[in-house]
């Protein structure tokens, strides 16, 4: 069996840009000592949700990717021995800023990074004032655990992308999250799953905890791994509190699955035309 243990970090706001960095260090340590071999850290990892607010202070947490973050964790990467994700704020030059992802290899290397494609604009969710939309497609990275996917928050809602990453030999994709118990909690155990089962992979969904003082969305965590059956891998995480989600991942459920169902063969890309029709 090809198992792949694998992390997910959901942890609350603490203060400062530097503490939760050294806060999700100390995170990677910890899976390490467990055995993980990858890991993925929640949306924007390092700061607050500040898209409560519509406030240009917050472009301060923007800087280039790859850059002091990515490769602070791309060390560390390197000497866990750990593929990492790493959910950031990017400035790609001055006023050209994204909702992005770094993926670090497991040997430090930096793999490359995808931008958040779906930018909500709604109450608690201001985010056209801080992103633009992504420009890279969706990027399948080759890792030292397998072939990792990412998908940003909001991206969740869009079936497009999830197809895209399958399309491409996704084995495992990352959802890194910051979204709130009054507005989607209700689709937050169906979606991931849905959407694991239809493209035939493993789904690392990730939801930050607490109320910062930003705003009033409450993050209700409740992170977890979903198989390509659509069943949770273990529990999922609390609706409160920060946790350490370690998981095993078998990926040779990926081979019985699309020897069972032959959606990607099945489809009709003559036909979708409409689809994509402004």
């Amino acid at each position: 069996m090809a198992i792949v243990r694998a992390a997910l970090v959901q942890t609350n706001w603490t203060g400062d840009k530097e503490s939760m960095i050294k806060s999700h260090e100390e995170y990677a340590r910890r899976a390490a000592a467990q055995g993980a071999r990858v890991i993925c850290f929640q949306e924007l990892f390092y700061g607050p949700y500040f898209c409560q607010q519509q406030d240009a202070r917050f472009y301060d947490y923007a800087e280039s990717v790859p850059g002091p973050t990515v490769d602070r964790f791309a060390a560390l990467a390197k000497e866990l021995d750990m593929v990492m994700v790493l959910p950031v704020y990017e400035q790609e030059q001055p006023g050209l800023l994204y909702n992005t992802a770094a993926v670090i290899d497991a040997d430090g290397s930096y793999l490359g990074k995808y931008r958040k494609h779906h930018i909500p604009q709604v109450h608690g969710f201001w985010e056209k004032f801080y992103f633009r939309p992504g420009n890279l497609g969706w990027p399948v990275f080759d890792t030292a655990v397998g072939r990792i996917g990412v998908y940003i928050c909001y991206d969740r809602h869009f079936p497009e992308g999830w197809r895209a990453l399958g399309l491409a030999g996704a084995q495992i994709v990352f959802n890194p999250s910051a979204t709130s118990r009054g507005l989607s909690a209700y689709l937050w155990k169906l979606e991931q799953p849905a959407s694991a089962v239809a493209n035939e992979y493993y789904i690392g969904a990730i939801n930050r905890v607490g109320i910062e003082e930003f705003g009033d969305d409450d993050f209700y965590g409740t992170s977890y791994f979903v198989d390509p059956e659509g069943k949770f891998v273990g529990e999922v995480g609390s609706d409160r509190d920060p946790e350490l989600i370690v998981r095993d991942l078998d990926l040779d459920l990926i081979k019985t699955v699309r020897e069972r169902w032959a959606f990607f063969r099945d489809r009709r890309p003559d036909a979708y035309g409409p689809l994509v029709t402004p």
